[in-house]
């Protein structure tokens, strides 16, 4: 009977040490995830660049996303833009002459507002003006923070009320990935109405985008990202199991145009679907064959700039 207990013992032991260094990588992994490193660090390179040990090593000490930095200036004249939302954010106004109005743009995660100076571009010679935000923890905005879209939406709304607050009547919000995800949660918080969104590859949930980092790793999802869910929304103060575009999705009242790579690793075409399911107001979906979670751009400058243009031409 002693040596039986004896052993209960140790196998509590055990478990015991196995649940506890479990949660720590978790926690070392959700920390990393929501929080850049300095400007100067290396960033690690996605899963299917790294050696096996490599993939090992990051499982354990997570990966190091160094603070996006901005890379460029617009090459027309802008006004830089400073706004107090629930963290302090840094904008690019581009003004056009001849203006239909304000498309607001915002990046994705890992992103900065000179990364969407192409895009910018794109709007502007479509007669719109730009406002180009920075998220918190990126370009000039504050800290080195990011929450996946959630804390972002507020951000998300403190630009649309600077822009309303200015007498602009028509406003489009473009956003790509998280920044996508930031719009949906941001029109579901405050019932925003605006003339159109434009969302490129928004995922479904907190959770899906999370495991999908670890497919692409083609490491098992569970435990490890329900995990790194949880300790995420402790170390950032929110519940993030209930972070989901796929319901934000039911509360959308303006004309969406949905655009979706169909080689996108990082959010499914069944997740896709379901937003685009969800979606009740004037939709269309838009699909680009050969294109993972990127700039559209990149391979579909063409069709991605008609697909803008039609969409934004059916609102006059």
């Amino acid at each position: 009977m002693a040596l039986r207990k004896v052993k209960i013992k140790k196998v509590f032991i055990f478990l015991s040490a196995i649940f506890i260094i479990v949660n720590v990588i978790a926690y070392m992994h959700a920390y990393k995830l929501t929080h850049f490193t300095h400007a100067s660090s290396v960033k690690t390179q996605s899963p299917d660049k790294l050696s096996w040990f490599k993939k090992l090593t990051t499982l354990f000490t997570g990966v190091s996303n160094p603070r996006p930095v901005n890379t460029a200036l617009p090459v027309q004249p802008f006004e830089t833009i400073v706004l107090q939302s629930n963290k302090k954010i840094e904008c690019w106004l581009i003004r056009n002459d001849s203006a239909k109005g304000t498309v607001i743009i915002f990046h994705g995660y890992g992103g900065h507002k000179s990364s969407m100076l192409d895009k910018a571009d794109k709007f502007l010679a479509l007669s719109y003006n730009t406002l180009l935000v920075d998220f918190m923890g990126s370009g000039g905005s504050e800290g080195n923070q990011t929450t996946i879209g959630f804390m972002e939406a507020e951000q998300v709304y403190t630009a649309w009320q600077y822009l309303v607050n200015k007498g602009e009547k028509n406003i489009v919000l473009f956003g790509t990935s998280m920044g996508a995800v930031a719009i949906m949660k941001a029109v579901h918080d405050h019932d925003l109405q605006p003339q159109a969104l434009i969302l490129e590859c928004p995922f479904g949930t907190m959770y899906r985008t999370v495991a999908a980092r670890f497919n692409n790793m083609n490491l098992p999802a569970f435990p490890m990202a329900h995990l790194l869910v949880f300790w995420g929304g402790v170390q950032n103060k929110f519940w993030p199991f209930a972070h989901e575009p796929v319901a934000y999705a039911r509360n959308i009242k303006s004309p969406v145009l949905l655009m979706y790579g169909e080689k996108d690793k990082n959010v499914s075409r069944q997740e896709t679907e379901d937003i685009y399911n969800n979606i009740s107001s004037p939709k269309k979906l838009a699909t680009y064959p050969h294109a993972g979670h990127e700039n559209y751009l990149k391979q579909y400058d063409k069709e991605w700039t008609s697909d803008i243009g039609l969409f934004l031409s059916g609102l006059e």
